[in-house]
């Protein structure tokens, strides 16, 4: 029998100060590798709940089922602060559950209700005094109450609730509470707003006085935000807290309860001011170290004076508690080498782009010296790259007061960079700078889940830059361009890498939260059109009016999707039916064919290589042909999704429209010989992949064009947003993997290897955001960090390492590892819902074998595909047959002539009769 992991709850992390009064249940099996179950299945499972209101009666249920993913909760609905435990186990082995075995139970899973109802809060928001600052940045402001804990027994647990106009941080009796970074995140602030619950009983003098002090800056809320400058103060004027602590004591009823109210007092902070895209300011001179302790220091000259707060209105948006984790500091590196400059900077290089922001452990310098760090992502004629920052300052300073500051950080913005410009520093007052600073790593705080190597070190470096530009890019919303001033929602964006994200972390929490924010933006603001490229919403009409767009607005169908493939949770399917069918209906624009208005510009393959730097939209492949092979495609998803949640007329309706639709692109676009109008490598990629050909033997010439295209193309890169994420399955899926391979490890520009050729650690926005003279791309816009290229990390997993998805959650898993080019072995581990898959497969070259070895969670079933000649130059036009296993650890080996099929290696490219051949510049 497998054992059992503690259960979750909901797609939240812990189950601590959750907001679902009936959170569903899920439980994984660990799966040791010495001694796995085989063709193990779950038929009956039995919870046992605890309620926190009769902790001596056990509640049992016992359900006849094989789910163990997000089941029903059991009992009744659980209260606002509500306390209870559950612990599960399972019968499997036999249909009969009386026959068969019994699990040990798992550990006990504590849930912890939030505030569930809006009548829960008892306080309202306070902020400063005084007049706003429309044009001017917002200087972060500390609040503070002292008070007494009445001496009515012990303190059994304290619970502080929060949240804030601005990013927040706050101090129990001078003590931080919590770890998080940015906190409450940004949201669709006028629709959701994020609270955050926190075990404080530690913190608190039950004999003596205390302090709940909070310090409140910018954010996201009042910094500004977009291009050509930005606008400032988008959500509000004024920065504000609201916080509602709970103490319970002994067998009292009631908890003492304190919050934000007329008591409190304010002042404004020793940071000057604290923006995302500028930086912060830090003025010791104005700092007082007791400002949030019981002891607060009005007598000295540094004492602030502290104020009366005026309360505010109660917030109109609803209060979130939010399944996703806060963001967090989750690595620290050192620097790898201090620079001279050819002007005389001094620049400091960490040897990782990354996003966060600077520690600096030890700093003494005169009153009124000011020390500055500058963040850039890349060197330019060896000074910092300045110009890809735009507008956007990406300076923080200290001004001195003559005593030692300790372990300093900005604690309300972040940066995108690897090398930082330090100026003002006296190495020898302050020590080697090496020494004295580190580079602490931010992003949303969750879980890894999948690893992938091979054995080509710069696939994996690929595959390496990709998880790091992910971790930059998932900071509190999935962003892009972490560096400059644009750090912006981007939909197309994560709709083309939610299948590679949901890979490599659990995403689960923090992009559902982030698509209700696009279904309350789009159907409270837009009339059911998605809000124009970015959610939030913080582009203004005037700057781009709104049209809407295939491929990026398309998001709020396929990207609830992907995220139900990943993790089998039909309630995002549910709750953002009501936007997908608002996009589908009323947000498309079609012509009268039913598909899309050709008058209108589309965004479609943006990116295209061939694309002058000034003009990234003007791409080979026709944008209107893009956005209608997307509408077949999304409307086939459509049908999907109604028939899975029960809506049988849409189900009918949609499967109608969809062979309409089909119909009609192929009238428009496909000439009987298969090949298409649009004689590109991204129009004939997303044609294979969402099979819109009305016959094999169409699609058959269709995928020999491509391979001629790609060989013409001397296997360079020639495809953008849309093409990107598709061709190397589309050249797999017809029966040509050593192209895909081919165009995978190609060197020269534009090409996934050439930016690793120049040192990159991240994905770049272009293909060559950096020229190979080292000079930075004349565009306007570009990035050294920046995921969606790395959307091909996809392939990586499904075909070359060979895994993915048959059913909803990897209950039924896919496992066709697709060898080629000079790869010799490779593997994957994913953490699924169920518990841990491992694919590994190598070749015995000598031996003429292909082995893999393969560990199937418990409750889950893989259908194997294992290599030959016939397989691989297969077009996969219909199901795939292949042998099923249960759980447990498998080992298969099949014939595999690697001479025989190494000969086929490298394809040649196509080169005019009238060019001499170019040196293969494989990796």
């Amino acid at each position: 029998m497998p054992l059992i992991e503690i259960p979750t709850v909901e797609q939240h992390a812990t189950g601590f100060g959750i907001g679902a009064a009936t959170p569903r249940l899920s439980w994984r099996f660990i799966t040791a590798t010495d001694d796995s179950p085989l063709n193990w299945e779950q038929t009956a499972y039995e919870l046992q709940v605890v309620r926190s209101d009769c902790e001596s009666q056990e509640e049992t249920f016992l359900v006849k089922s094989n789910t163990s993913v997000l089941v029903p909760w059991p009992s009744a609905p659980l209260r606002s602060r509500e306390v209870a435990r559950v612990r599960v186990r399972v019968y499997g082995g036999s249909s009969d559950y009386e026959q068969a075995e019994t699990s040990e139970w798992s550990p006990w899973r504590i849930i912890e209700c939030g505030l569930l109802d809006r009548n829960d809060w008892k306080f309202n928001p306070i902020a400063a005094p005084g007049a706003s600052q429309p044009d001017s940045p917002l200087r972060p402001v500390r609040f503070r109450k002292e008070f007494q804990i009445p001496a009515l027994g012990s303190i059994e647990k304290a619970r502080l609730f929060i949240t804030s106009f601005g990013v927040y941080r706050t101090f129990i009796n001078g003590r931080l509470v919590g770890d998080q970074c940015l906190s409450p995140g940004w949201t669709s602030y006028r629709h959701r707003l994020n609270y955050q619950t926190f075990d404080v009983t530690s913190l608190l003098n039950p004999n003596g006085p205390n302090a709940l002090a909070v310090e409140v800056a910018e954010g996201w809320y009042a910094t500004r935000l977009g291009f050509r400058g930005g606008r400032r103060q988008l959500y509000g004027d004024r920065l504000a807290v609201l916080a509602q602590l709970e103490i319970h004591q002994g067998s009292v009823k009631d908890p003492f309860s304190l919050g934000t109210d007329s008591t409190w007092t304010c002042t404004p902070s020793a940071i000057l001011r604290s923006e995302l895209y500028d930086g912060e300011t830090y003025d010791t001179r104005e700092e007082n170290p007791s400002w949030n302790t019981a002891e607060l220091d009005t007598g000295s000259a540094r004492a602030s004076n502290w104020v009366q707060v005026q309360k505010l209105d109660f917030p109109k948006a609803a209060l979130v508690a939010p399944d996703a984790p806060p963001v967090r500091i989750t690595e620290e590196i050192t620097p790898v080498a201090v620079r001279k400059t050819p002007l005389g900077n001094t620049v400091i290089d960490f040897g990782q782009n990354m996003v966060g922001r600077l520690r600096v452990c030890s700093l003494k310098l005169p009153a009124g010296s000011l020390v500055s760090f500058t963040h850039t992502e890349v060197l330019e004629n060896g000074e910092i790259g300045t110009r890809p920052l735009r507008h956007a300052k990406c300076t923080d300073e200290i001004i001195c007061d003559g005593s030692e500051i300790l372990n300093w950080s900005p604690q309300y913005t972040f940066h995108g960079f690897r090398y930082v410009q330090v100026d003002g520093w006296d190495e020898e007052q302050n020590g080697l700078l090496q020494d004295n600073l580190s580079a602490l790593v931010m992003h949303t705080d969750m879980t890894r889940t999948g690893w992938f190597s091979c054995s080509h070190p710069m696939v994996n470096k690929l595959h390496a830059n990709a998880l790091w530009s992910m971790r930059g890019n998932f900071l509190s919303i999935p962003t892009d361009c972490p560096q400059r001033d644009e750090r912006l929602g981007w939909t197309g964006d994560i709709q083309i890498f939610c299948s590679s994200a949901s890979f490599l972390y659990d995403t689960a929490g923090m992009l559902g939260g982030w698509l209700e924010d696009v279904a309350a933006e789009q159907l409270n603001e837009n009339d059911g059109c998605v809000p124009p490229f970015v959610v939030p919403n913080v582009i203004s009409q005037e700057l781009w009016p709104h049209t809407p767009q295939a491929v990026w607005d398309d998001v709020v169908i396929l990207t609830p999707w992907d995220l139900y493939r990943s993790y089998s949770d039909i309630d995002i399917l549910s709750r953002q039916y009501q936007s997908m069918i608002a996009w589908i209906d009323r947000g498309i624009r079609r012509g009268s064919d039913g598909l899309w208005d050709p008058n209108l510009w589309q965004l479609g393959d943006w990116l295209d290589p061939t694309a002058p730097p000034i003009e990234p939209g003007d791409a080979r492949t026709n944008g209107t042909l893009v956005a209608d092979a997307y509408l077949v495609h999304v409307t086939s998803v459509m049908s999907q999704i109604s028939e899975i949640l029960g809506h049988g007329q849409d189900t009918a309706r949609f499967k109608t429209d969809h062979a309409k639709l089909k119909t009609m692109f192929q009238a428009k676009y496909i000439a009987s010989s298969g090949l298409l109008v649009g004689d590109t490598q991204t129009a004939l990629s997303l044609a294979l992949m969402y099979d819109l050909h009305a016959t094999t033997e169409e699609a058959m010439a269709a995928a020999s064009r491509l391979v001629h295209l790609v060989r013409l193309g001397k296997f360079r890169v020639s495809t953008g947003f849309a093409g990107t994420p598709v061709i190397a399955h589309a050249l797999t899926k017809s029966g040509n993997p050593q192209i895909a391979y081919r165009m995978l490890l190609e060197k020269s520009r534009p090409s996934w290897m050439y930016p690793i050729t120049m040192g990159a650690t991240t994905m770049w926005e272009r293909w060559d955001s950096m020229l190979p003279d080292g000079s930075i791309n004349p565009g306007e816009m570009t990035s050294f960090n920046h995921y969606a290229l790395g959307s091909i990390i996809n392939w990586l997993h499904s075909n070359v390492a060979g895994v993915s998805p048959l059913s909803a959650g990897w209950k039924k898993i896919k496992v066709a590892p697709t060898p080629g080019g000079t790869i010799d072995s490779a593997e994957a581990v994913y953490e699924t819902r169920y518990g841990r898959l491992e694919c590994r497969w190598s070749i015995e070259k000598e031996a003429g074998l292909f082995n893999l070895d393969l560990l199937v969670p418990a409750n889950s079933r893989a259908l194997v595909l294992l290599p030959s000649r016939e397989i691989l130059a297969k077009f996969k036009a219909g199901p795939e047959e292949g042998d099923w296993v249960g759980s447990g650890r498998h080992q298969f080996s099949v014939p595999f002539e690697w001479e025989d099929y190494s000969s086929q290696w490298p394809p040649k490219p196509l080169i005019p009769i009238m060019r001499r051949p170019e040196p293969d510049q494989i990796a």
